[in-house]
């Protein structure tokens, strides 16, 4: 991960519980060839994983 505060500023929003949320990737191009199910469920933001999330926060 690269360790740019500004980056992950950006990327990742924190919640009120403390959570890490970020984008799924994927959907800024070359969307007319993916179904529509893979586009709508890449809508929706996911939680950072617990690997990564301990790194983050020394980046936030």
């Amino acid at each position: 991960m690269k360790s740019n505060i500004k980056l992950a500023n950006k990327r990742i929003k924190v919640t009120k519980g403390g959570k890490l949320l970020h984008r799924k990737s994927g959907q800024s191009h070359f969307r007319a060839k993916k179904a529509r199910s893979v586009l709508l469920s890449k809508k929706n933001t996911v939680e950072v994983s617990d690997t990564v999330a301990k790194a983050v926060r020394s980046l936030l």
